[in-house]
């Protein structure tokens, strides 16, 4: 019985001991088939481990190989949407982001080393847009949110903007949509840090754009697209009846050339 009862402790002991071991193994095989340097895989891992265990997401693989140059787009409805999509992927995408908080003390660094994209928040950032279209085409995976701010309204979505399409078809590359559902968001960038949440994510099929390629479309046909791309949101929200709106004309798209520079 006493040697019983000492070796109960002891398995204890040994167990936590090789705890930490069986993880560090366990990340350094997860890093070995993706493309991150050490240190962007080990905040994508610590990403993870929030998107999985306090946000509980449900997020599939990413469904394209890498090399398949695209605009992702999506719903708007915390500050942490990136995530969900980042740790789908074994390589880093290219989010478009607020200037403010790229200039911000506490998260510059996280989203510098993100590799980012920071835009101005109003009117025509051209600069953003030249290397969002530029990451586009040598194929990466560019994130933008049509909405162009957080939603906290009861609406499905915000009216959107149709800056997605002008890189697209810049960058000659298809649009993916997708939907976050259940995202957490407490009415700051930092608040969800501390919000269990259950959020799932879907992705669409890509929405070829090829026919548009080498036309100068209208800011008319530019809209339709737009609210094509915003309507499969819709319906992978299960939301098909939603009827989706472009931004009003305080955005200023007066032409490609005007934007694009």
């Amino acid at each position: 019985m006493h040697h019983a009862a000492m070796s109960s402790p002891i398995a204890a002991i040994v167990f936590l001991a090789i705890l930490p071991v069986v993880w560090l193994g366990y990340a350094a095989w997860r890093w070995q088939k993706t493309s991150f340097t050490l240190l962007e895989f080990s905040v994508h891992f610590l990403a993870t481990l929030l998107v999985r265990f306090l946000w509980r997401a449900q997020v599939a693989p990413f469904p394209f190989p890498r090399g398949t140059g695209m605009v992702l787009i999506s719903n708007h409805r915390s500050s942490v949407d990136p995530l969900f999509f980042g740790i789908s992927m074994h390589w880093p995408g290219h989010w478009m982001v607020a200037k403010e908080y790229c200039e911000h003390p506490k998260f510059r660094w996280f989203l510098k080393l993100a590799q980012v994209i920071p835009t101005n928040r109003g009117g025509i950032d051209t600069a953003a847009t030249k290397t969002a279209i530029r990451y586009a085409a040598q194929g990466d995976v560019v994130g933008m949110f049509p909405e162009g701010r957080i939603n906290i309204t009861r609406e499905l979505m915000l009216p959107g903007r149709p800056g997605a399409i002008l890189v697209a078809l810049k960058a000659k590359v298809p649009i993916l949509p997708c939907y976050v559902e259940g995202a957490p968001y407490g009415g700051t960038a930092g608040s969800p840090l501390l919000m269990p949440a259950r959020v799932r994510v879907r992705f669409g099929p890509l929405i070829d754009l090829s026919p548009y390629f080498d036309r100068e479309l209208d800011n008319g046909e530019l809209g339709q697209l737009m609210l094509r791309c915003l309507k499969e949101i819709a319906r992978l929200a299960r939301r098909p009846d939603f009827e989706p709106q472009i931004a009003g004309r305080q955005w200023k798209p007066a032409s490609q050339d005007a934007i694009l520079g």
